[in-house]
């Protein structure tokens, strides 16, 4: 399998920072499990992406979690990425689904204004009554990076621009993110207001002449080049995302302590044992009846699963 990389880089005695990301083998790991609609692989493919760009830039140990819940055929996209860049995403679609190739996030996902885009930062070692942080925000933009743009201004307070694409093979994207003046890598090389303004929009005009077609056809260290040749940029050693799958038997018989005893005897009566699907990796994972008394006979509590909240950020 060709490896993914990640490769960061930095504009001299300037306060804008890039990366650019090929996470085409991890983008075909995933689809090797489910058989997406065009416009749906579109949109995750875009998603993985946009996930790998913005963990690469987190001083965190533990995950990061991408939803986007919505009200139309498609009712939730989800990628997960840890601190290493291990990747998984996955699509959870109405049955009766009928979806164009060329339908939008809007079509897809907020055919009545209600869709919620939640970022979670799931630390991997909690302390006692530690719980992820999560922004919850609407879905504000026709694609994904416009309401990942959206977000980082209204929560995180940081200028980005993002370009993704996304199809059967190829997943890539771009990231531009303006630095805050005070604080961080910015003062080592103090810039005036006048000109950190103005290599930022230099930089933005650069990307914005970059076309889908390109970004999917070209490879990274030349897009690099192409685009920013004129300007002096210091590149940092890459890193590589890949595909891992967290589910475990544990976790999953957590998942069936959620649900109750009584909802789990009631399914144990009617199908006479449980097989559960990994909806990322695939990965089956059977309870019989013994099962099922043992997860209940421990007096371990069920760990919380991660919902988006009514939190506005």
């Amino acid at each position: 399998m060709t490896q993914d990389t990640l490769q960061k880089f930095i504009f001299e005695n300037a306060a804008v920072r890039g990366e650019l990301v090929d996470i085409s083998a991890t983008w075909r790991e995933i689809q090797a499990r489910h058989q997406y609609p065009v416009a749906v692989k579109r949109l995750l493919g875009q998603m993985v992406s946009a996930a790998a760009l913005l963990s690469a830039n987190l001083k965190f140990n533990g995950s990061i979690v991408m939803q986007i819940h919505g009200d139309g055929p498609v009712r939730l996209l989800v990628v997960e990425c840890d601190s290493q860049l291990r990747m998984r995403a996955t699509a959870k679609l109405n049955e009766d689904a009928q979806i164009a190739d060329d339908a939008n996030l809007t079509d897809l996902l907020n055919q009545t204004g209600r869709g919620r885009f939640v970022i979670t930062l799931d630390p991997a070692e909690k302390v006692p009554g530690q719980q992820p942080y999560q922004g919850v925000v609407p879905l504000d933009g026709e694609d994904v990076a416009t309401v990942i743009e959206h977000y980082m201004l209204r929560s995180e307070q940081l200028d980005t621009q993002l370009w993704l694409a996304a199809d059967d093979n190829v997943a890539r994207g771009l990231l531009l993110q303006k630095l805050p003046l005070h604080g961080g890598k910015a003062e080592a090389h103090p810039v005036s207001p006048e000109e950190a303004l103005e290599t930022w929009n230099r930089a933005v005009m650069l990307g914005r002449t970059l076309k889908e077609e390109e970004l999917l056809s070209t490879e990274i260290d030349v897009l690099q080049k192409r685009l920013f040749w004129e300007e002096t940029i210091r590149v940092f050693d890459p890193v590589h995302p890949s595909f891992h799958c967290s589910c475990t038997r544990d976790k999953v018989g957590n998942m069936l302590k959620m649900l109750g005893q009584a909802e789990v005897e009631d399914a144990l009566a009617e199908q006479g044992k449980l097989g559960i699907n990994c909806d990322f990796c695939g990965k089956h994972y059977e309870y019989d009846a013994v099962d099922c008394a043992q997860l209940f006979a421990s007096d371990a509590p069920a760990e919380a699963l991660i919902h988006p909240t009514e939190a506005k950020h």
